[in-house]
């Protein structure tokens, strides 16, 4: 838990946007190293002050959920993210976008549904989603730029379905929330839950809003959560994945795919995950996660996997709840309790990539190679030019590069009677400059330095 002064000023600003921006209830929550260190509640709910298990709607924070279930199948092999919509769902107008396209909202797919606006009024099968869609669903090429979709996730729920076999909300419970303990996610509210405002403009009076089920879109923003689940949401999306998924797929998933705000690069999207930068008062952090928004509700949940970092706010509002609330959160738990860095402590290395630590040339440029845990590399420019890659150990006793010019890129270590020498894609890397006994492509000058 963070300290009693952390907590004060944690509460203070929870309860700054209470009031400031006349909200019925809000909660929120810290998530340090896959723990809860702190939860705040304000309002009331009923005639109770909320607490971490009370539920709201989390709006679209449904899609990021929806997408965990799609990157499932395509670790299974039972899709791949460049296959087109049509090879999973046929029939659509626009089955020649890709899985990865509707993931990242790079589709081209419009925004909402035909008919009435879904969020307010129920909603009808897939089948009578795809029937009423038509050649005006494609409102840009595929691939050509961002544009948020929630029908692109109604029809990756349905990919769900199909693919499994039973409804998208029944392989959620049991592929995902089930594993991560998340038993109090649910399709639609339990008690206690919220019910869902908005508040007058002018005046301090409420208005419910409705509540439906809103079939085939439900995929886009129909869950209910509580502060407790969406903590454990937040340490998952940060790389604790408690056997769900691979932590290397949640990375991948964390990549921005298309940036959402231009030039800014403020705002941009993965696969099924937002993501924002935030330079904050102690420190930059790159966030992934997910807003949601449905009437009645705001919530929003962010991780830092570079700190081990979530924070997560949720409340019973249409509108209102300022975006700098979570990072405000954030650069308080930072200024007040900065992590430690992690003690260092020797570690054993192979006597065969001991061998390669240290300087390393590619022709003139000094590179410098250092040994990573689990048998991987690192590559660095030892002055401010070059292109700095890690690698990862393979089976086969080569490296695949991780990030980078050289992200995916094969490294080997080629040992000779004229010594040893790195080919990384065909760049070769030499333990002197241009060492006349590797094979430098073009070969090296007979008569040498000069």
């Amino acid at each position: 838990m963070v300290l009693e002064a952390t907590a004060r000023a944690l509460l203070r600003r929870l309860a700054e946007e209470q009031a400031g921006s006349r909200v019925p209830s809000v909660v929120a929550a810290l998530v340090r190293d896959g723990e809860t260190v702190w939860f705040g509640g304000r309002g009331r709910v009923g005639e109770e002050r909320p607490g971490e298990h009370t539920q709201y709607r989390i709006g679209s924070i449904t899609k990021s959920m929806i997408a965990v279930l799609v990157m499932r199948l395509r670790d299974e092999g039972r899709l791949d993210l460049l296959d087109p919509l049509d090879k999973h769902l046929p029939g659509t107008p626009i089955g020649d976008v890709t899985i990865a396209q509707l993931l990242s909202h790079t589709s081209g797919l419009t925004a909402e549904p035909p008919g009435q606006w879904w969020e307010r009024t129920p909603g009808v099968p897939a089948t009578a989603l795809i029937d009423a869609m038509g050649p005006e669903s494609a409102r840009h090429r595929p691939g050509r730029r961002y544009h948020y979709s929630n029908v692109g996730f109604a029809l990756l729920g349905e990919v769900v379905a199909r693919k499994r076999s039973v409804p998208w909300e029944h392989a959620l419970r049991e592929e995902v929330l089930q594993p991560l303990g998340m038993l109090e996610t649910t399709p639609r509210p339990r008690a206690p839950h919220a019910t869902g405002y908005a508040v007058h403009p002018w005046a301090d009076v409420l208005l419910p809003e409705p509540e439906n089920d809103h079939g085939a879109m439900a995929a886009a923003g129909q869950l209910w959560s509580t502060a407790a689940d969406l903590a454990r949401w937040a340490a998952f999306v940060g790389g604790d994945t408690g056997g769900v998924l691979r932590p290397e797929t949640v990375a991948e998933m964390r990549e921005p795919a298309t940036v959402e705000d231009g030039d800014t690069w403020s705002r941009g999207y993965g696969l099924g995950f937002q993501l924002a930068r935030h330079s904050g008062r102690a420190r930059a952090r790159r966030l992934a996660g997910h807003t949601g928004s449905m009437p009645g509700f705001l919530a929003t949940v962010w991780a830092d996997p570079s700190d081990g970092v979530g924070v997560l706010f949720m409340a019973n509002t249409t509108a209102g709840v300022r975006a700098d609330l979570l990072t405000d959160l954030l650069d308080i738990l930072a200024e007040h309790e900065p992590p430690l860095p992690a003690e260092w402590t020797p570690a054993p290395v192979d006597d065969d990539l001991l061998e390669l630590a240290g300087p390393w040339y590619w022709g003139p440029t000094a590179y410098a190679c250092r040994v990573l845990p689990k048998r991987g590399l690192a590559l660095t420019p030892m002055g401010s030019q070059g292109r700095a890659s890690r690698f990862a150990a393979q089976a086969d006793g080569t490296w695949i590069g991780l990030d980078g010019y050289y992200a995916g890129e094969t490294l080997q270590v080629v040992r000779s009677d004229g010594g040893v020498h790195l080919d990384l894609n065909t760049f070769i890397f030499t333990r002197e400059p241009y060492d006349a006994a590797a094979p430098v492509p073009g070969g090296v000058d007979p008569q040498g330095w000069r």
